[in-house]
């Protein structure tokens, strides 16, 4: 497992190499969701300590004994009525993506005096079943949550399946350029090199690091 491991962050490096960035240009978010802690636990020891969630309470179950050892990012929708929990246990939010979330979450900020770093996601493909502002939407639903106060740090895609995700990922890094946001969580097992050429922050990778999910 820390072969494969190694092998990932080295594409990630030689990745940002090729595009012109620094080598530690781009941060692996090893997605745990769903994974058996006996796949998770060799890429822990391994040195990796970003994760991704899903839900707010299987994270919670996971991580609680080893909190202070990782960075948690919740990757998966989140309901408003899971934002105290979530405001409080994840150091991330990557899937804000609505006014009742955003409210939501400003109360909770407000009330735990902590604030995750937040990131806007945008259905660049416009996919009915997927979560996200649809990219038209994006720019007044970023400056709603600063208009609230919201830490928003950056914004997260994911693009429509057996598609190019390269004009997704360029799209995402438009927005982000016209609205001052310097992060941006795209690309997966499958495409994150191209999202790394396309000047992505942080990876989301699961099957290339943990192997397919039973």
């Amino acid at each position: 497992m820390s072969d494969v491991y190694s092998s990932v962050q080295s594409r990630i490096q030689a990745a940002a190499l090729a595009a012109g960035r620094p080598a530690d240009a781009v941060t692996l978010v090893a997605v745990s969701k769903l994974q058996p802690w006996d796949h998770i636990a060799p890429i822990l020891d391994a040195g990796q300590r970003v994760f991704g969630e899903n839900r707010v309470q299987e994270a919670m179950g996971r991580w609680s004994e080893r909190r202070s050892e990782v960075e948690l990012r919740l990757i998966g929708p989140l309901q408003s009525n899971k934002t105290r929990d979530a405001v409080a246990f994840f150091d991330v939010i990557e899937s804000l993506d609505r006014e009742k979330l955003a409210r939501a979450l400003a109360g909770e900020i407000q009330s735990q005096g902590k604030a995750p770093r937040l990131f806007v996601q945008v259905n660049t493909g416009e996919e009915p079943q997927k979560a996200g502002v649809l990219p038209d939407q994006a720019e007044a639903f970023v400056a709603l949550c600063r208009g609230l106060d919201l830490p928003v740090d950056g914004l997260m895609c994911i693009p429509p399946a057996d598609m190019d995700p390269t004009p997704h990922f360029r799209m995402l890094g438009e927005i982000a350029a016209r609205n001052g946001l310097s992060e941006l969580s795209m690309g997966m097992s499958d495409d994150f090199e191209i999202a790394i050429a396309c000047g992505a922050t942080s990876v989301r990778v699961g099957s290339a690091l943990f192997g397919s999910r039973a």
